[in-house]
């Protein structure tokens, strides 16, 4: 596997009231091709900071990032983000939403279509397709955020704690979705939390992150797949991961 996507020395500032705020400083990541980085953060350290600058959103106050070994300027096509936030357009259908990135492509309407009701059967939303995102429930929004997100091909995915607001009953079935929908697709993920169950249960390799954005710990995971939480739990491997992680954390806040 090589790099496919890297931050270099990051650096980004606010300005607030004539002050410079700083959220991140001299943050550095290397992320390789087909991988799952999950990046464990509390609130406050940089994490939805750092995305926004590896999605192209904005810019650095210092450093850059690269992808596919050039400087990324912007948002790119081939770079999905899927973000805290419900963002599907509440005037549009739930086949509507999904079918946006390819409209904006120019893909014509009855490949749009197909392509669509395909996302939605994967990530369980047949039978919803002319439902609006006001009618659906917030994990059913997550669902058709992620086939929306899909639909697009990017090669690389950018998530954001997008299933922190769920029950825990109902999260565990999108992680074990997304899980699913990821294994042999060849694509990167960037997925951001703050749960170190999570982290673990996702991730190839998981990222650390202290005070404005300092890395503290930088793991490979290891562990075997596929994972559930039930057989993770009493994995000797886990518990010793958790036991590193949660020491590491502590340790970022100080």
């Amino acid at each position: 596997m090589t790099g496919v996507l890297a931050a270099e020395r990051l650096t980004k500032q606010f300005a607030k009231d004539d002050q410079a705020i700083v959220a991140l400083r001299e943050f550095s990541l290397t992320v390789e091709e087909g991988s799952f980085v999950t990046v464990l953060g509390r609130s406050g350290c940089g994490k939805s900071t750092m995305l926004n600058l590896l999605a192209g959103l904005t810019e650095p106050s210092d450093g850059a990032v690269t992808y596919r070994g050039r400087k990324l300027s912007g948002p790119d096509i081939d770079i999905g983000y899927l973000t805290q936030s419900d963002t599907l357009m509440p005037w549009r259908d739930v086949q509507r939403n999904v079918e946006m990135p390819l409209e904006i492509r120019g893909v014509r309407a009855e490949e749009r279509r197909g392509t669509a009701a395909e996302l939605l059967e994967r990530v369980g939303l047949k039978g919803f397709e002319k439902h609006y995102p006001r009618e659906l429930s917030g994990g059913m929004r997550r669902r058709a955020s992620l086939a929306r997100m899909l639909a697009g091909t990017p090669r690389t995915l950018l998530m954001d704690e997008p299933f922190g607001a769920l029950d825990a009953q109902l999260r565990t079935e999108l992680q074990e979705e997304l899980l699913r929908l990821w294994q042999g697709s060849g694509q990167t993920v960037v997925f951001v939390t703050h749960d170190i169950e999570e982290a673990l249960l996702l991730g190839d390799r998981i990222v650390v992150l202290g005070q404005l954005g300092r890395v503290v710990a930088d793991r490979e995971v290891g562990l075997e797949r596929p994972r559930t939480l039930d057989t993770l739990r009493v994995d000797p491997a886990f518990v010793e991961l958790h036991t590193a992680m949660a020491a590491a954390l502590k340790e970022g806040s100080s």
